[in-house]
């Protein structure tokens, strides 16, 4: 059979991993395409590569396809986002030296206990916190700021957020170039080991299901391309479902750490995966809930609800109207072309293209095409909620 081949943009990230799985287990060939991974060196070079039609698809950070189609940053170009790829899965981490300032106001770390957290790091820090995120338009800079504006006294110049590629953020902490970072892993991982960093937060400790990666196109080419989106969208829940069976994480490590993939040691892949995250050098690692997650809980489902929470955030950064940010955002995030996919092969769909963001503490079973499913927790750590309809 004559296979569809198509070029998909990706940078060096353990949540990238649906679409190598996708790759190198058959799931795109079983669907009858030849899929080519494209490593890219930065978020703007993918960016600007799908936008100009070199590559068609591309591993994209959640909130790049709101971004791009309100005209954020580069060529503005109007961007679906297919399917969510990975919940969860990025790091908070502070220098060596801000850990033992922290630690001299009395905090002690825990890894998950973001009010006491942020306190102390106010409290360590007369200067300005320059803070380390790979890309402006990242989910990492939302949950920051959602997090750390909950300080009473927080005022925006108490921090600098600047953009610092994934690969150099190890870097930038070693030189002095940053006191924190968030980012996804491998890097926080790599920053420990190589930097001395301290792992402070998960993301998930702030959100509990933040759309972190989509898988994105040009609105115009999904138009003229349908059949073969829907194709890509079936394997890569294929791949996602594969990634979340605790049995197949070995050999989803020895995948991904290949030169043509990660090119990393198993040691800086494997935390990402069975969520034991080691937050210092030279202390066992610990079990962080929720650390990523590929598949269950409806993870792939493209939340019109979350696209809402995303374009409120960039429409409060650039002064934008929100219902009309909302509007464009809702349209980028296609759960009719999700469904289109998935619903002919018996995959459990939630009925509702929509939910009250932070209202389930707990893993909830809801209506859904076939019977019950699973979602949730979704909460956020301050108990607030996200109604999209407000």
């Amino acid at each position: 059979m004559k296979r569809t081949q198509i070029n998909c943009g990706y940078l060096p990230l353990v949540d990238c991993a649906p679409l190598i799985i996708a790759k190198e287990l058959s799931f795109a060939a079983e669907e009858g395409l030849e899929l080519q991974l494209m490593k890219q060196p930065s978020w703007s070079a993918l960016r600007d590569r799908l936008a100009f039609g070199q590559i068609d698809f591309a591993h994209m950070l959640s909130p790049m396809p709101v971004a791009m189609s309100l005209g954020l940053g580069g060529v503005a170009t109007r961007i679906d986002a297919l399917m969510v790829l990975s919940v969860n899965g990025t790091v908070i981490g502070i220098s060596a030296d801000l850990d033992r300032r922290m630690q001299d106001t009395g905090w002690r770390n825990s890894f998950g206990t973001p009010q006491e957290t942020s306190k102390a790091l106010f409290a360590a820090s007369a200067q300005p916190l320059r803070i380390g995120v790979p890309f402006p338009f990242s989910m990492h800079r939302m949950l920051l700021e959602t997090w750390l504006s909950q300080v009473p006294g927080y005022r925006p110049e108490r921090i600098q957020i600047v953009t610092v590629p994934p690969p150099k953020m190890a870097e930038a902490v070693r030189d002095g170039s940053l006191d924190m970072f968030c980012v996804g892993e491998p890097w926080g991982t790599v920053a420990v080991q190589q930097s001395g960093a301290t792992l402070v937060l998960p993301g998930s400790s702030i959100w509990e299901c933040a759309p972190e990666k989509i898988l994105g196109v040009r609105h115009e080419w999904a138009e003229q391309n349908t059949k073969t989106c829907l194709a890509l969208i079936r394997a890569i829940s294929k791949a996602a479902q594969w990634l979340d069976q605790p049995r197949n994480t070995p050999l989803a490590v020895s995948i991904l750490a290949r030169s043509q993939h990660l090119d990393l040691p198993d040691h800086a892949i494997d935390p990402a995966l069975t969520h034991q995250i080691t937050t210092k050098l030279g202390q066992p690692p610990r079990q962080a809930e929720h650390f990523l997650r590929f598949y269950q809980s409806a993870a792939n489902f493209p939340w019109r609800s979350q696209a809402s929470w995303i374009a409120d955030f960039l429409s409060g950064w650039h002064g934008l109207d929100t219902q009309a940010a909302r509007d464009i955002a809702r349209a980028c995030f296609r759960t009719d072309l999700y469904r289109e996919a998935l619903a002919p092969i018996g995959i459990e769909l939630p009925k509702t293209s929509e939910k009250i963001e932070g209202g389930m503490r707990a893993p909830t079973a809801v209506s859904s095409t076939l019977g019950k499913m699973i979602l949730g927790p979704d909460g956020f750590f301050n108990g607030a909620v996200f109604d999209f309809s407000a």
